[in-house]
């Protein structure tokens, strides 16, 4: 992004401060939907930017800096569980004054949408879940072997070296990589040490039943991180699934394709209006 966005903030209920950005062009006599936006690992609110257009005419769009990550706080390692990570999304609801917003995320994000979802059914009005599978556990990357080379060579490093696992470089414009490594490298090393961990054990499979609110699937065909065997179990435990998939592309579809991933999250909100 060419300017910085002035962040709110909230306390969580165990005292990390958390930063979030509204971005609202919807009409001023009119009360939107909220749709909150979950991101990646080693991500922030700012890998959305270019949703913001597509989807803030119609919602207003909220984007989160996950505990650990962008403009948040760093957590300490109690303070950080998966459970955690999801009642940070239920207490941001809280802080907005709302009962219930629509939710998408993103890889990891996508994952703590997820849980969200599983836990807080009546917190969410639709699910759309991007290139995340029901948990990390199931993928086929050595995340403590991930730790270790961004412990050594430094995340810009491990980013640059294995980018082509994360996107199709034939679709960025020439000087995405160079901004999204370094976005990813303002993230603390020692935030994502907990993060990953926290994250990589997580299995929704046996949970997926209890997603009763609309969802949308979007998963990248040819992920090197999860067998789209692993993407198929969310079509067919939850009950209200569309289940979608870019061919041809790796991990990271809501970076490489923006505006289709935003397209389609806009055509999905207003299917379930």
């Amino acid at each position: 992004m060419n300017t910085e966005i002035e962040m709110q903030s909230f306390t969580a209920s165990d005292g990390l401060t958390l930063r979030y950005v509204v971005d609202d062009y919807t009409d001023p006599w009119r009360t939107p939907d909220t749709l909150v936006l979950v991101h990646a690992a080693m991500g922030s609110s700012r890998r959305f930017y270019a949703w913001v257009p597509h989807l803030a005419r119609d919602y207003r769009v909220v984007r989160l800096d996950q505990r650990g990550h962008g403009q948040s706080g760093i957590p300490t390692q109690e303070q950080m569980t998966f459970k955690r990570l999801g009642k940070d999304v239920v207490e941001l609801i809280d802080h907005l004054d709302l009962d219930a917003v629509h939710l998408a995320g993103s890889s990891a994000g996508g994952i703590v949408s997820q849980s969200v979802a599983i836990d807080y059914p009546e917190r969410v009005k639709s699910l759309a879940s991007y290139a995340a599978p029901p948990g990390m556990k199931m993928g086929r990357q050595d995340y403590n072997g991930w730790l270790a080379k961004i412990g050594s060579k430094g995340l810009a490093a491990f980013l640059r070296e294995t980018i082509a696992d994360r996107m199709d470089l034939s679709q960025v414009e020439p000087g995405f990589v160079d901004w999204f490594i370094a976005e990813a490298a303002r993230n603390k090393v020692e935030s994502l040490a907990r993060f990953v961990p926290t994250v990589a054990v997580v299995d929704h499979t046996a949970d997926l039943h209890k997603i009763r609110c609309p969802t949308m699937i979007v998963a990248p065909g040819a992920d090197p991180i999860h067998l789209i065997d692993e993407y198929e179990l969310l079509r067919k435990e939850i009950r209200q699934c569309e289940f979608i998939v870019y061919e041809n592309l790796p991990h990271n579809i809501t970076d490489t394709v923006p505006d289709r991933c935003a397209k389609e999250l806009l055509r999905f909100l207003k299917s379930t209006a």
